[in-house]
């Protein structure tokens, strides 16, 4: 008389100190500290770092971005037109003309300012992406208000080191008749966005192009039972 072999029932293991048993109710909870370093169950490789490792960095980016914004608003004063003013006096009153009433140099100084803004996003997105490949939502936060940070910070630079805004003591001082510079102003305050729009978008579109992939795990083929052949019956026992 033959039977199929079927595989006998796995052995159940006692419950009493196996590593998987699940938790009581009454067991503590154990947490990861804020320093661990992130991991794909699936790999087993990091996938990024500790969320506090995160933090210090977006800060590093915050200060780094602040100091960098100085340095926008001195090439501001350095390379932005200037509107030129002559001072004369009207029945003893000192008042101040624009010399080239057509002139553009206003809009010069603002066009300057955005455009260096432009380029020091970019810079610093580059830079970012370089030194923290995988990124992270601190990260990119950081480049976002950081960037209209050092532009506020640059704005207010440039207009302290440039020209006096007293300009009726600036005429006196420089003469009647003689052509002195106007305060440098930005009138496009949206100009302080330029920085943030450039460093998110060259610091998304380098993510997207050059980041490190996750791995996509393979998935575990079903393992048959010992003893059935390919059609699903069992060997016949003599």
């Amino acid at each position: 008389m033959t039977a199929p072999l079927t595989p006998p029932p796995p052995p159940h293991e006692s419950s009493h100190g196996s590593p998987h048993d699940e938790s009581s109710p009454g067991d503590p909870v154990w947490h990861a500290p804020a320093d661990t370093p992130l991991w794909d169950a699936g790999t087993g490789k990091p996938v990024g770092p500790a969320p506090r490792t995160e933090i210090r960095e977006a800060g590093v980016i915050l200060v780094a971005l602040a100091v960098l914004g100085v340095g926008l608003g001195a090439l501001w004063v350095w390379l932005a037109p200037r509107v030129a003013l002559v001072g004369d006096v009207v029945d003893g009153t000192w008042a101040v003309y624009v010399r080239d009433t057509e002139g553009e140099q206003a809009i010069g100084a603002d066009g300057t300012f955005t455009l260096l803004a432009l380029a020091f996003g970019a810079v610093t997105a580059l830079a970012v992406f370089v030194w923290r490949r995988r990124g992270g939502v601190p990260l990119v936060l950081a480049l976002g208000v950081g960037g209209l940070l050092a532009s506020f910070i640059a704005w207010r630079v440039g207009v302290w080191l440039g020209p006096t805004d007293d300009v009726l003591a600036h005429a006196k001082e420089a003469g009647q008749g003689v052509t002195f510079s106007a305060p440098l102003e930005l009138g496009a305050k949206g100009a302080l966005l330029a920085w943030s729009v450039a460093a998110l978008l060259v610091h998304l579109a380098l993510t997207a192009l050059f980041a490190p992939r996750d791995e996509t795990p393979e998935p575990l083929g079903e393992e048959q039972p010992q003893g059935l052949t390919d059609g699903g019956e069992g060997q016949a026992a003599h």
